[in-house]
């Protein structure tokens, strides 16, 4: 495999984390004795433009499939990130009744329902059948495609042309990261503005959250990167933040080449802290793997050691992050007995690989069990509050990444 950005041979290693099922394909009972089909997970980068990247092994219509499990309205903060963003963004842009926002991959409606409320007309492009179906329920217009400069085009040619052009976690996602640009700009106004939030490499490299790692993340993105991949689509990054979203994350604003808006200082910033920290330095990633292995090392003793005293141990958040954790340590359900999920589309399913069930929330009224290990460590306040003041539990409760951290 060629690098996905800039075709240059890749020989440095990142991580291997073995072979591993799909980390959103979760299995109806039926399924379970059927086998699943495990791929290798591993990590190269790329020495020239610094693009990290997953080995080819799957396709974006192979991991997201009509009945993908992901719905992103599930988790309360994530929602309140949304409303936050679509006010503000409406106001910084001067949004109104005239505008267009298109969001790629909209997923159940969780932004763009914001927007409708504000006056502002937008559509959704979501290739998945089972979020797109939620979100055109709530009257949140959806194109169910996979996005492409094919796509751009078509909808130019419509005169479908953007505003504003939102990608929330949705750049990592893409196997063709320059066609997927390439489109961005194609379906951009002259004056439109792109804005994309990412996990930032940055902090995965420095916390080891390795956990992050999942074949349907094709890319971990650093500014640098990112910039090199605009400038060759011409468009420039004018704006970024830094946001605590997936454990510290990017929201970067794009427009064309040529757009008269100012590059603010925060963007030099940020490219000389991950200079700083060596991300354009192939040393700073190999230990990458060696502190990997640590984690999952630390997770097995613990839960192995609570095992053997004859303590239950379950789990909260049926999260793709927990499935790469869960199967890298060899996890299965004699060290975690089951798993609670708020999403209703889980529940009664069974986590991949480890074929851990999956129920809902409720089932912790039962008070069988001495430890829950909380498997989406971003969303660990929220989390933690639920189980503490709705289900009234005071039982012990941890994290796993970076480190084994008790609540």
């Amino acid at each position: 495999m060629l690098c996905r950005h800039c075709s240059s041979s890749l020989e440095l290693d990142l991580v291997d984390l073995g072979y591993a099922p799909l980390s959103n394909g979760y299995l109806t009972k039926d399924e379970l004795g059927q086998g699943e089909i495990n791929y290798p997970l591993r990590v190269k980068v790329c020495e020239k433009c610094y693009l990290v990247q997953t080995l080819d092994y799957v396709t974006s219509a192979d991991v997201f499939t009509p009945n993908y499990h992901y719905f992103s309205s599930t988790s309360t903060t994530w929602v309140r990130h949304a409303f936050s963003f679509a006010e503000q963004i409406t106001k910084d842009l001067e949004l109104d009744s005239n505008s267009l926002v298109i969001e790629i991959a909209s997923n159940d409606g969780y932004l763009l329902q914001h927007f409708n409320k504000l006056g502002v007309p937008n559509f959704g492009i979501e290739p998945t059948k089972s979020t797109a179906e939620v979100a055109r329920e709530i009257g949140v217009k959806t194109l169910e495609e996979f996005f492409s400069q094919e796509l751009a085009r078509k909808l130019s040619s419509q005169g479908d042309n953007a505003d504003l052009i939102i990608g929330n976690n949705v750049y990592a996602h893409v196997p063709d990261i320059n066609d997927f640009t390439l489109g961005m700009k194609e379906l951009l106004k002259p004056n439109g503005t792109i804005v994309l939030e990412f996990p930032h490499l940055l902090n995965m490299i420095k916390e080891n959250l390795f956990d992050t790692i999942y074949h349907e993340h094709f890319s971990y993105l650093s500014l640098h990167v990112v910039n090199k991949i605009f400038k060759a689509a011409g468009l420039r990054v004018w704006d970024v933040e830094k946001i605590s979203t997936h454990g510290g994350s990017l929201r970067v604003y794009g427009c064309h080449f040529n757009s008269k808006k100012m590059k603010t200082g925060r963007v030099d910033d940020i490219v000389s802290e991950e200079i700083d920290a060596g991300l354009l330095n192939p040393k700073t990633y190999n230990k990458f793997e060696g502190e990997s292995i640590k984690i999952k090392n630390n997770l097995q003793k613990l839960l192995i050691s609570k095992h053997e005293k004859g303590q239950k141990i379950i789990a909260y958040g049926a999260a793709a992050k927990g499935n790469t954790l869960l199967n890298f340590a060899g996890v299965k359900k004699d060290l975690i007995a089951y798993v609670v999920d708020a999403s209703i589309a889980k529940q009664g399913l069974y986590l991949p690989g480890s074929h851990i069930p999956i129920y809902a929330p409720a089932k912790l009224v039962e008070r069988d069990f001495e430890s829950i290990l909380i498997l989406p460590w971003n969303l660990h306040s929220e989390i933690t509050t639920i189980i503490r003041k709705q289900y009234k539990i005071n039982t012990s409760l941890f994290t796993a990444v970076p480190t084994i951290k008790f609540y």
